[in-house]
């Protein structure tokens, strides 16, 4: 990522507090730093669903990155919860697209292993709200993925 695209993505998420939601401790500090990096502040992670519910209820963060499968229990129940409460969030995920369910891909998805770049985008995409993959909002690209090297 450029330095002035850098300085672009840190003025527009400064201060923003995000919850991680993800069982790979690796990911979730490399996540941290990568949220760190363009200004977020990464209030906790969660490597479990019953986990993620209570750092929610006790944090209350404005953003979350979530990870689809955390050993086993899939994170649709705290997506749900997310949705109710209005809060953004965006899947980061092995799976890619491909593995989320239709009633989800309204949401960012970006499949691992991804770039600072696709994470700014996806991120100021889920701030923006849902999308409708089905034409009658902005299409969802994430259905983002970064190019082969």
């Amino acid at each position: 990522m450029k330095h002035a695209e850098l300085a672009q993505a840190r003025l527009r998420f400064e201060g923003l507090k995000i919850l991680v939601v993800e069982d790979e401790s690796i990911v979730s500090f490399l996540l941290e730093d990568m949220l760190t990096d363009i200004g977020c502040e990464v209030l906790g992670h969660a490597a479990a669903l019953g986990e993620a519910f209570t750092l929610f209820d006790r944090l209350r963060p404005q953003a979350a990155v979530l990870d689809v499968n955390l050993r086993g229990e899939m994170v649709y129940p705290f997506a749900e919860k997310l949705e109710r409460d209005r809060v953004p969030f965006l899947f980061a995920t092995g799976y890619g697209v491909a593995g989320i369910p239709e009633r989800w891909q309204r949401w960012p998805v970006i499949q691992k292993p991804f770039q600072l770049k696709t994470l700014v985008g996806a991120l100021g995409q889920a701030l923006s709200g849902p999308h409708s993959a089905n034409g009658r909002g902005p299409q969802n690209p994430s259905l983002m993925s970064d190019p082969p090297p």
